[in-house]
């Protein structure tokens, strides 16, 4: 098998107010994305897709993707608002992508053979998660049965304002039995509580709840179910919310399992979750990066 690791890095980063994707946060100016791609090269993954917009490819190019070819194949992919269903038009005033889900479509014509993780490029998840879902893909699985990894609400949050997060529930078994995209979650005023914000109020959320990062192992028929989907539901999102509807990669597979048509096995990374959310979050990140080159898990230069 060629695993392969998706990337999704063509947000416009409005509340970080910048690129955040490639913003460097090691002492070497390494963006976090680096730090991912070296544990999935470490792990075993043999190529990336990098899912942009086509007018970053250079500033990628110059600031990550030179370092990395050496090391591992490098694809990229685009996302591009025009890329949407014959017939559907694009609002006037839209300038916010189509979603997660919109974007790994981008790579339908990459990702047909073999398994593939997709990530964001601004969380830090651990190479133990890179761990759990290569021993996940060489366990024998079946084409409809997929993984993703959690962490616990209370080690997502920001200090800095609110978040969104995806909320799983799963069986005794250990299979996902629902997610939901939830909006607003943050620390109550205590800081001692979550909570997240519905239709206006905010109520509390239980600690040690399930949530996805928008860490998934999937196998490529994930992509013609979500296409379906997104083909479906993107009329009616236009039509709801014009200027803001995004197709969200938890909701449409909290669907697909709602519907019986695949299996998400859920599984636990030993390592911490931490990301650049807004741009305030920035030295706590780059003092947890140091920290780890402290420490040995990983060298003072990345690629050499």
């Amino acid at each position: 098998m060629k695993e392969t690791l998706v990337i999704l890095a063509a947000g416009m980063g409005s509340r970080y107010g910048g690129l955040k994707q490639i913003d460097g946060v090691g002492n070497h100016n390494e963006p976090i994305i680096e730090f991912t791609i070296y544990d999935a090269i470490k792990t075993g993954f043999k190529k990336v897709v990098l899912i942009i917009k086509k007018e970053h490819e250079q500033a990628f190019e110059e600031s990550l993707v030179k370092k990395i070819r050496p090391y591992i194949e490098v694809e990229y992919a685009y996302q591009d608002m025009n890329d949407i269903p014959e017939g559907v038009t694009i609002p006037e005033g839209r300038v916010k992508p189509w979603g997660t889900t919109h974007a790994l479509l981008s790579c339908r014509n990459i990702l047909k053979e073999d398994p593939f993780v997709v990530c964001n490029a601004d969380d830090f998840y651990g190479r133990n998660s890179f761990e759990k879902i290569m021993d996940f893909f060489h366990s024998g699985i079946n084409d409809n049965t997929y993984c993703m990894v959690g962490y616990m609400v209370e080690k997502t949050l920001s200090d800095n304002g609110t978040v969104t997060r995806g909320y799983c529930q799963k069986n005794e078994e250990g299979y996902l039995t629902h997610i939901k995209e939830i909006m607003n979650i943050k620390w109550n005023d205590n800081h001692d509580g979550v909570v997240y914000e519905d239709n206006g109020e905010y109520k509390p959320m239980e600690m040690g709840s399930p949530v996805s990062m928008n860490f998934w192992g999937f196998m490529p028929s994930v992509m013609d179910k979500l296409g379906k989907i997104f083909e479906r539901d993107l009329p009616e999102g236009i039509k709801n919310n014009p200027l803001k509807y995004e197709a969200l990669l938890p909701n449409h597979i909290g669907e697909l399992v709602n519907n019986n048509e695949c299996k998400v096995k859920v599984l636990t990374s030993e390592d911490s979750w931490f990301g650049v959310t807004y741009k305030e979050d920035k030295p706590t990140v780059v003092a947890k990066i140091q920290s780890l080159k402290d420490n040995g898990t990983y060298p003072d230069i990345l690629f050499k």
